[in-house]
């Protein structure tokens, strides 16, 4: 089973430009997408109802072009259910989540801590919601959560991490609580099949260019339960696929 996950910045934007095509082609069996920007009156059939696939989207309902997230199956699940059902956190459209008969797999794209201390506090609390959540998940059935944390966890996981240990992205806030992921029971699918893997990121700034000297950050990932590490049997980045400034990851499972 091949499960791919994506910030695509925007499914409209690479629609037109042709960067789905090879998504369509190779035809993972579940991919998920991340900062979709798009209502539903804004999305072509081929995207609400794609051959060969099941699709789910959860939708921003504050503002337009912002947040959202979609699920493409080919496996109907047996249930699926939109943000962690507390109100407050669900208006953005950031969760769409999928039971199958061996696992939950949380599509997420978590809220990024610019904009000043309070959008920081914010991210901060959705992320210890989300780990009581999962937590809740967990006592039924392993849980896969895969998606845009918008963390670098250590250093190897950005190109310049002393330039920015001051930085969202890269505080030690943000960063011991990939760290708390870790101690309750989740294992970063990446690193753990590929610990000693340098210059390995799925995002760019692209105001400065970055992607062409890869100067990045690994904050997209794939955390799955312990008990099913086992399964993975590769996890990999997709540093070739272009048309976002993030590009997608991968997990390959038994």
């Amino acid at each position: 089973m091949i499960i791919l996950s994506w910030n695509v910045n925007g499914v409209r934007a690479v629609q037109k430009k042709g960067a789905l095509e090879w998504l369509w082609l190779e035809q993972p069996d579940i991919f998920c997408l991340q900062e979709t920007k798009a209502l539903p009156e804004q999305l072509t059939k081929d995207l609400t109802e794609p051959k060969g696939y099941f699709a789910y989207f959860n939708y921003p309902t504050l503002k337009k072009g912002y947040s959202g997230v979609a699920l493409f199956s080919k496996i109907e699940p047996m249930n699926v259910f939109y943000g962690m059902k507390d109100g407050e956190r669900d208006v953005e459209g950031r969760i769409v989540g999928a039971e199958y008969q061996d696992f939950f797999l949380i599509n997420i794209y978590f809220p990024n801590g610019g904009g000043g201390p309070e959008r920081l506090a914010y991210k901060l609390a959705f992320y210890d919601e989300f780990l009581l959540f999962i937590e809740n998940l967990k006592k039924q059935k392993p849980v896969i959560f895969c998606g845009d944390v918008n963390t670098a966890h250590e250093e190897i996981d950005l190109a310049r991490p002393d330039a920015n240990k001051e930085n969202t992205g890269f505080l030690p806030e943000e960063r011991a609580w990939i760290d708390a992921v870790i101690v309750n029971g989740y294992a970063d699918t990446f690193r753990q099949l590929n610990p000693n893997a340098v210059s390995a990121y799925s995002y760019w700034d692209m105001k400065t260019f970055a992607r062409q000297r890869n100067v990045g950050w690994r904050i997209d990932y794939f955390f799955v339960s312990l008990n099913l590490l086992s399964k993975i049997k590769k996890a990999y980045i997709r540093n070739e696929i272009l048309g976002s400034d993030h590009c997608p990851i991968v997990i390959e499972m038994s």
